[in-house]
C-alpha cells in the first residue's frame, strides 16, 4: 500500500501540474461553491469509449470492477458500472461520487481524444518515458465529497498490463472509499444501548441507532435491525468473547467449531425449535478465510453462507476473529443477512462498516 501512496503522490504531482495547471490559490473557497456529489454506495461512473470498453481493455477493467465479492450465496459484483461515453459526460455525471475516465495516448477514437484533450504534450512525453505511470487521481474535482481518477497509457498493452498487476490496490481505493463514506452516514446517531451492552465484552461497539439488542449476556450480545422491509435486508450482529490460549483457536477449523458452538447456544431461526439453530455453509460457497489487522491485531476475516441446521432460512455472513494478546482474549464477531432473493453485497458492505468500526478496550487502568 506504501508503494502504491507514494506512486499515486508522484503521478498527482507530475500531472496535474503539467497537464492541469496549478491550483488556484483559493481552492479552499472555490471547493465551498461546488455542489456536493452523489450517488449510490457501490456506483462508479466510467468513462470510456465503447469500442474500448468492447475490447480487451473493457475486459481488464470487468476484472477489476466487477468481480464477484467473495463469500456471498450467489454471484455479485464488486461494484455497480455505468458506462458513459466521454463525450457525454455532462454536469450531471460530473458531479458523481466516483468518477473513473479511461484512455490510451494511441486511440483515435472520438471518445478517447475527448480525454486525451486533457492531458497536455508534456504530460503524454511524461508517460511516455515511464510506462508505470498510469493513474492520476483527483478529489473534488467536480463536487465536494468526489473520487476521480484518470486511468491511461501509451496503449492499450502497457495499460491493460498495469491494470492486472494493480487489481487489487485499485478495488481496495473505492473499497476503503465506500465504507468511509457508508460510517459516516451510519454513524450519525449510534445505539448508546449497544455501546453499553459492548462493555461487557471489552468492547466498543458502534452502531446506528435503529439497531436493537435482541440478547445480552456476560459474553455474548446479539445486535438486529427493526422488522426489514422489502428494500431493507434483516441484519444482525453478534459478538462473543472467550480466554485466547492457543493460536490454534484462530486456524479455519476450529473457527468453524467455535462459530457453531455459540450460534447453538445463542441463534435460531425459530426460537421454538432447537434445530433450527445456524450453521456455516460448508459447500456452496465455501467459506474464505483471510488474515487480517485490525488496530494492530492479529485477526482472521472469515465470508462465506450460513443456514439453519433445518434447511429452514439462509442468508450470507462476514466475520472477524480478533486476538487480544494483551488482555488474553479471544473475540468473535459476525454479521449475517437474512433477505430472500435479493443482492447481499450492499448489506454486507454495511457488516462490514460496522465491525471494523468496533474497538477492543483496553486493559483497566490503561487510557484508551
Amino acid at each position: 500500500m506504501k508503494s502504491f501512496n507514494k506512486l499515486l503522490s508522484i503521478v498527482l504531482i507530475v500531472l496535474s501540474i503539467i497537464a492541469f495547471g496549478a491550483c488556484d490559490e483559493n481552492s479552499e473557497n472555490s471547493n465551498s461553491k461546488k455542489p456536493k456529489a452523489r450517488g449510490a454506495i457501490g456506483e462508479i461512473i466510467l468513462a470510456i469509449d465503447s469500442t474500448k470498453w468492447q475490447g480487451p481493455v473493457g475486459d481488464a477493467l470487468q476484472a477489476v470492477f466487477l468481480e464477484d465479492v467473495k463469500g456471498l450465496i450467489r454471484d455479485e459484483p464488486m461494484f455497480s458500472i455505468r458506462r458513459i461515453d466521454p463525450r457525454a459526460m455532462n454536469r450531471i455525471f460530473e458531479t458523481a461520487t466516483n468518477i473513473v475516465y479511461v484512455t490510451t495516448f494511441d486511440d483515435r477514437k472520438a471518445g478517447s481524444q475527448n480525454i486525451n484533450a486533457l492531458f497536455s504534450k508534456e504530460a503524454k512525453e511524461k508517460a511516455k518515458t515511464d510506462p508505470s505511470l498510469y493513474l492520476l487521481r483527483n478529489e473534488d474535482e467536480f463536487a465536494v465529497g468526489q473520487e476521480l481518477i484518470y486511468l491511461f497509457g501509451n496503449n492499450e498493452e502497457e495499460l491493460i498490463k498495469n491494470l492486472n498487476a494493480n487489481k487489487g490496490k485499485l478495488q481496495n481505493l473505492f473499497q476503503v472509499r465506500e465504507r468511509k463514506r457508508l460510517e459516516k452516514n451510519l454513524l450519525n446517531r449510534k445505539s448508546a444501548l449497544a455501546r453499553n451492552a459492548g462493555e461487557k465484552l471489552g468492547l466498543t461497539i458502534n452502531v446506528p441507532a435503529s439497531y436493537q439488542v435482541a440478547k445480552s449476556e456476560d459474553d455474548f450480545l446479539w445486535l438486529r435491525q427493526p422488522t426489514p422491509r422489502p428494500d431493507r435486508a434483516d441484519i444482525s450482529l453478534f459478538f462473543y468473547e472467550t480466554d485466547y490460549s492457543s493460536e490454534e483457536q484462530v486456524f479455519p477449523e476450529n473457527v468453524i467449531k467455535l462459530r457453531d458452538q455459540i450460534a447453538q447456544k445463542h441463534l435460531y431461526g425459530d426460537p421454538n425449535n432447537r434445530e433450527s439453530f445456524l450453521v456455516i455453509e460448508k459447500v456452496d460457497p465455501t467459506p474464505v478465510f483471510n488474515n487480517f489487522n485490525i488496530n494492530g491485531n492479529f485477526a482472521v476475516e472469515v465470508r462465506g453462507g450460513w443456514k439453519t441446521n433445518n434447511i429452514s432460512m439462509g442468508g450470507s455472513f462476514l466475520a472477524y476473529v480478533i486476538v487480544d494478546s494483551e488482555k488474553g482474549k479471544l473475540y468473535y464477531m459476525e454479521g449475517f443477512v437474512y433477505f430472500p432473493n435479493k443482492e447481499h453485497r450492499e448489506a454486507i458492505r454495511e457488516i462490514e462498516t460496522l465491525l471494523l468500526a468496533t474497538k477492543l478496550l483496553p486493559k483497566s487502568g490503561e487510557a484508551s
